[in-house]
């Protein structure tokens, strides 16, 4: 690493709240600065492993908050709710608290890893994944020396030290990190769409978007134009004075204005950085439908304001597959596509996943956390052809859209073991089935109740899927 001056704050003893991956990565880091830090967790055995490896002080959390007075800074896991005892404390007594990434960024800006990077922050409370890995993908075409990092990839920190210098990093970041982020202003920034996640962590709604619109807080803006909550964040920054050296830019499903990216007889249209430049085909992007163009969209206008061609956001949309569990069509059968949308586990994103989709087989349900779906049945069940619920709120699911359409098919399933309750699921939606049906799992619902997490889940929805026989079984052959 090449000399530099360490900031004004880490020039003294650093506490370190939490001993897991987000707060190894820190401490780690800051030990190879020469920074002195201590690290607090109850867990003992963590906060022991870590302070031999990278030969760090350790203290309980409540030791912590006794010794609070000899710290310069804390550097927070992003998980540690503000409400937290010794964050509070340290808020009380006017000692910094920044997070993971706030603490790549300062020391990055510092000159830490050579030449300051180029950041694109993107966050948002859906498509945070794909458009992260769109954007990427558009500006690796273009020859740029990118990578996502973040929540996808590696950490922020981890490719701040990486071997191979990486010019441009692609941060996905939740609402928590950005939270403890006060001096973030990345070169680009884009928040995608609000909807209410995470409201017992942040405490309100709009202290939620009020958190994700930091990212915002950028050289260009790029914001969701169709999405009220966002439009919202924008006029509320707009009139603190804090866009005075933004560029903003929107994307939006429909025509673009002038200053958006858009869509325009089937291709998606520039008009913020070009006049009317026709950037690729909105079509057969993964993933299908509006959620996928909606993030190509977003993914377009940060390439374009870092100087991307339309040639290779063309060419990297082209050959997009969109991960695991975010709107794969995982088998096909009879005329029938099946698809994995295992990650919308809230109603904003099961929207998302049912928009633009004409024939619904829905598989749903999972743990709501008291999640309002009214909306969402609403918006949906006309074009839902059977509902097959299971998990431990799939009754809530079947009473809302009961009292929507009430001629509405629903499958309640009773198993609990995850793979027979999928397997009895994915059987139910293919006796409704028909050719041109999609048979989702949008489940608008965690996972937790029965499977190790939404992979496990969309995994096997999959299986189940995979399993499933044609019509009349695999050898009739007519005779």
């Amino acid at each position: 690493m090449s000399t530099f001056t360490l900031p004004a704050e880490l020039d003294g003893q650093v506490l370190v709240t939490g001993a897991g991956v987000s707060g190894a990565g820190c401490a780690r880091m800051l030990a190879e600065l020469g920074v002195k830090v201590t690290v607090a967790d109850d867990n003992e055995t963590a906060r022991l492993r870590l302070a031999e490896a990278c030969r760090v002080a350790h203290l309980s959390v409540e030791e912590a908050r006794e010794r609070l007075g000899e710290f310069s800074l804390v550097v927070t896991s992003p998980g540690w709710n503000p409400k937290t005892p010794v964050l509070v404390d340290a808020h009380l007594a006017h000692i910094p608290v920044i997070g993971d990434v706030e603490l790549a960024w300062r020391l990055d800006q510092a000159g830490a890893f050579g030449q300051p990077h180029t950041w694109v922050a993107i966050t948002g409370t859906n498509g945070k994944t794909t458009t992260t890995a769109m954007t990427t993908a558009m500006l690796q075409k273009s020859g740029m020396k990118a990578a996502s990092v973040g929540n996808i990839g590696v950490a922020v920190g981890d490719a701040l030290q990486s071997n191979e210098r990486i010019d441009i990093l692609v941060a996905e970041l939740s609402s928590f990190q950005l939270h403890w982020s006060d001096s973030l202003r990345p070169a680009v920034g884009c928040l995608l769409n609000v909807a209410d996640d995470h409201i017992d962590w942040h405490g309100s709604f709009l202290e939620y978007a009020a958190d994700k619109a930091k990212a915002l807080l950028a050289n260009v803006a790029v914001y969701g134009a169709d999405d009220t909550a966002v439009i919202e964040q924008v006029q509320r920054l707009e009139a603190s004075r804090q866009f005075a050296d933004t560029k903003l830019v929107g994307f939006t499903l429909g025509e673009p204005a002038d200053g958006q990216l858009g869509i325009r007889d089937g291709m998606i249209v520039d008009r913020a950085f070009g006049e009317d430049t026709n950037l690729a085909t909105a079509e057969g992007i993964s993933p299908a439908g509006p959620a996928g163009q909606l993030d190509a969209l977003a993914a377009a206008a940060m390439s374009r304001a870092l100087g991307a061609s339309p040639e290779a956001i063309a060419a990297a949309l082209a050959t997009f597959e969109v991960s695991g569990h975010r709107g794969q069509v995982v088998h096909e059968l009879a005329g029938v596509q099946f698809v994995d949308n295992s990650k919308a586990t809230n109603p904003h994103a099961a929207d998302a996943a049912m928009r633009g989709l004409d024939s619904i087989i829905w598989v749903a349900g999972g743990q709501l956390k008291d999640a309002d779906v009214s909306d969402l049945v609403r918006a949906h069940a006309a074009r839902i052809k059977r509902a097959v619920l299971l998990g431990v709120d799939k009754q809530v699911l079947s009473d809302a859209l009961r009292s929507v359409r009430p001629d509405l098919p629903i499958t309640l399933i009773e198993a609990t073991d995850p793979e027979e309750a999928m397997t009895d699921a994915v059987s139910a939606a293919a006796e409704a089935m028909a050719p041109g049906d999609v048979v989702l799992l949008a489940p608008a619902a965690a996972s937790l109740d029965m499977y190790t997490g939404m992979g496990q889940r969309g995994d096997m929805f999959a299986a189940a899927a995979r399993n499933l026989e044609p019509a009349g079984g695999e050898n009739n052959d007519g005779a």
